[in-house]
């Protein structure tokens, strides 16, 4: 659900841009900013990037923890709510820092635009997902360089949107497969 959710995310912020900036390449990509060999993680420059820096449980209305009757678990839900911790960074070359900027200000003018994903306004959004709301995170300077130091790179412009509600559950999870694209002449998959 995390992966569907944030891919529907980035293709919809993608179109965003080519609507309102009249390009034709895909300016956001969902990346790690770093490697775990401490490279770069990003392909290309001039792009948002946009990364997962935490997970949390909501732990608002009611609790999914159940109660204990007899010795046994009573009433236990299988789903919970989490919030996602989203990262937009702008990984523009050095020289093009003003478009770094700017690009960073459409992304909040973006979720000033649109902060509800619903199926209606969202036809991409997966089958699972009722609905997600987008809420700017206030953090301070010493937790940004706490996150930016976690991640093992240096700081670049960027603002973090906490992203509401995604109902998790077991049976939700999907297995994923690569396309498999077909067969070479030596028998082995292409």
């Amino acid at each position: 659900m995390i992966y569907e959710a944030l891919s529907c995310l980035t293709d919809e912020i993608n179109e965003y841009f080519r609507n309102k900036l009249r390009i034709n390449e895909d300016k956001a990509v969902l990346s790690g900013i770093v490697n775990q060999d401490g490279t770069i993680a990003i392909q290309g420059e001039n792009k948002i990037v946009i990364t997962l820096v935490n997970i949390e449980k909501e732990i608002t209305g009611k609790s999914n923890a159940g109660s204990i009757t007899g010795g046994s678990m009573a009433n236990k839900s299988s789903t919970m709510n989490i919030n996602l911790y989203i990262l937009f960074s702008a990984y523009f070359s050095s020289n093009n820092y003003p478009e770094a900027l700017r690009f960073l200000s459409f992304i909040m003018a973006y979720f000033q635009y649109k902060n509800v994903f619903t199926p209606a306004n969202t036809p991409r959004l997966d089958n699972g997902i009722d609905k997600l709301v987008f809420e700017i995170a206030s953090i301070t300077p010493e937790q940004l360089n706490n996150i930016w130091g976690s991640i093992g790179a240096k700081y670049m412009p960027s603002v973090i949107y906490k992203m509401r509600m995604l109902t998790f559950d077991e049976s939700i999870i999907k297995e994923f497969r690569p396309v498999v694209s077909g067969i070479n002449s030596d028998n082995s998959i292409k």
